[in-house]
């Protein structure tokens, strides 16, 4: 039997506190409101009890964010896309920030099993004054535990409409994509964290920012497989590829701190989830 799950969160700031509401279809909600960092910034955890999707799954997420609402949304775990027998399981995220919105989009990583069909879209759409730290994180099978990634695909789409828009799709057979020196390299993880502003972003901030990466970078064990960039003056990329999950998000991390002080002056206060 497939699922079609859906959630519809709507941040908004009342009396200097950030709150969301929200209504789920199916198997797909948040955990309660958590304001570790005081009332302004909203913390959500995005809980999916079946753990994964299967072929013929659907997830539909829709986050919107109004006033000078701050939303935080993260996971308890991986997002699973397993075996499929035919039909592909499909996430979708849009997320629509207006006013002087604020949210940052931080799931744990989408793991790849063997023989998935498996799609995962991000859209945003962004006010002028709007902006969004965000990433995504893709594990390609389990190579520690011994169920590498040889069969089925996967689809990344990620895109703020007439701004920019990223579209790759992994076929686990494309050995030369798989394991070539211009493709993966024989990595296995595929991690991206990305700040987007709804207006130009001011030079000097932006080149800031990029410096800023940069010199993460350097000091990390995966420098020579990161690099930080500005495809257009509305976004800051940085691209990660790394053997597996841990490394990539320990990076990912530690540029989510760095940038977090820098874009609003804020300092990092981790969600608790990812200290259980």
């Amino acid at each position: 039997m497939s699922w079609h799950a859906e959630l519809q969160l709507d941040y908004r700031l009342e009396t200097a506190r950030t709150v969301v509401r929200h209504q789920h279809n199916g198997p797909l909600r948040i955990l309660q409101s958590l304001y570790p960092e005081g009332e302004a910034i909203c913390h959500n955890v995005l809980v999916h009890p079946p753990g994964g999707l299967v072929g013929g799954d659907t997830l539909d997420i829709s986050v919107t964010a109004s006033g000078a609402s701050h939303g935080l949304i993260t996971t308890p775990g991986a997002t699973r896309f397993y075996r499929s027998n035919g039909e592909p399981a499909l996430q979708r995220t849009h997320i629509t920030l207006t006013d002087q919105a604020r949210l940052e989009w931080l799931p744990l990583e989408a793991i790849c099993y063997n023989h998935c069909l498996a799609e995962n879209h991000l859209t945003l759409d962004l006010a002028p004054q709007a902006e969004f730290i965000g990433w995504d994180v893709t594990a390609l099978g389990l190579p520690l535990a011994h169920q590498p990634f040889v069969a089925g695909h996967f689809l990344q789409h990620i895109e703020v409409p007439g701004v920019w828009l990223e579209r790759g799709r992994i076929q686990a057979d494309d050995a030369r994509l798989m394991d070539g020196p211009l493709g993966l390299a024989g990595h296995r993880c595929v991690a991206s964290l990305f700040f987007i502003a709804g207006s130009k972003i001011e030079k000097g901030r932006r080149q800031q920012a990029l410096d800023m990466a940069r010199d993460v970078l350097n000091a990390h064990d995966l420098r020579f497989t990161a690099g930080a960039t500005s495809p257009n003056s509305q976004v800051i990329v940085v691209r990660v590829l790394a053997p597996m999950v841990e490394p990539a998000m320990d990076l990912l991390r530690q540029l989510w701190v760095e940038w977090r002080r820098h874009f609003w002056q804020l300092s990092a206060a981790s969600p608790r989830i990812w200290s259980t």
